[in-house]
Parts: C-alpha cells; structure tokens; sequence
C-alpha cells in the first residue's frame, strides 16, 4: 500500500500510556503518513504537544477555538482532511462521548465530522474497562463501525496486572495500513468492520 498523501489523525487522551503516541507518530512517519495530532486538554498532563509536534513535523491541535490556517472552520478542516482518525491512547471518558453524542473539544468534533475510518486503542484500569457502562459504549460504537484495537492484559499504572494496557504499537501501525487499504474499496457507513480480541501479554507500561 502506497501511504503517499494519505493523511493520518492522532487523538491523544488523558491517559498513563500517552507517551505510546510518540512510539505511533514516529513509525507513521517512517511509514511515510502525513500525521496530524489532536490532543485533549487533560493529555497535556501526561505529554507536552513539543514532543509529538517535532515528532510529527506537524502543529499539535488542542482548542477547538484556534483559528485555523484556511477560512474553514478548525474541525472541519481537519476532519476533511483525514483518510483514517487513530484515537490512542482512548479513555472511558472519550470513549463514552463518542458513543452519546458528546462534541464538546477539537477530537470528538473532529470524529464527528470526518467520513474516515476510525480506530479506538483503549487504554485504562481493568476495572474500569469491564464495566458494563463502558462496555455498552464499546458496542454503540461497534455497531456504527468503529474498530477497536486491544485492549490487552500487561502491567497496569495501578501496579495490577490486567486487562487494560494499550495494544501493541507494531499491532496498531498493521491495522492502520490495513484500514486505508480497505477504505479505497469500501465506505465506512457500508459496515464490515470488526474488533480486534487480543490476548497477548505486554509487561511495558
């Protein structure tokens, strides 16, 4: 697959595994992907907007707000541009936006407005991974199309072992490809998509 000008959309939320983004961006890079970053205001918590704006060669978004280069509004712009939206790490919080309807910062309008296929990599406890709220949100967004990578059982930040910790990069960049390959030859809304069930073992962090 050619990876010429097709434009790649990183959402980064207020997760422990944020610092996995620059490991993304970076092999998106050398995969020769433009990378656009969406960062949400809580992530600025975890991982500054220099690291993965001199990583991406691209400005980090974060406020709905900004004035944009071209007349367009913000989000559209970006939505527009993108041939497939990557949120990793995703939160329950995003996750359960997402899922309700919820555009309340630059990701989720950005998610909203964009035809692109999207990938959700979750990233959180166990606990609250399993809950039954997060994992009817799981299936609201499934059932729309959406494809969710992982998560997988490693060492949590609550110093747990479970089920929680983000899908391995390598794995994510592989279905990256995959999805833009499948989108030049079939339409999101056409359905088809499926999650990702893995059950490997990860002990990174």
């Amino acid at each position: 697959m050619s990876s010429a000008t097709k434009t790649v959309i990183v959402g980064v939320t207020a997760s422990i595994a944020a610092y996995k983004a620059c490991e993304i961006v970076n092999l998106l890079r050398k995969e020769s992907f433009d990378v656009r970053i969406i960062m949400t205001k809580d992530a600025l918590e975890f991982i500054t907007p220099l690291t993965l704006q001199t990583l991406s060669g691209s400005k980090v978004m974060t406020d709905i707000f900004e004035l944009p280069d071209k007349r367009s509004p913000l989000h559209t712009s970006l939505a527009d541009s993108a041939s497939l939206i990557l949120i990793a790490p995703a939160t329950a919080n995003v996750i359960g936006k997402l899922a309700n309807g919820i555009c309340d910062d630059l990701l989720t309008c950005v998610t909203y407005a964009s035809r692109a296929p999207v990938l959700i990599a979750p990233a959180m406890n166990e606990n609250m991974y399993n809950h039954k709220i997060v994992m009817a949100n799981i299936a609201k967004l499934e059932k729309i199309g959406y494809l969710f990578i992982g998560p997988v059982k490693g060492r949590l930040a609550c110093g747990h072992d479970g089920k929680g910790h983000i899908a391995p990069v390598p794995e994510i960049i592989k279905e990256i490809k995959k999805m833009i390959s499948a989108s030049a030859n079939t339409s999101q809304s056409s359905g088809g998509l499926r999650r990702i069930r893995r059950s490997s073992r990860s002990n990174e962090r």
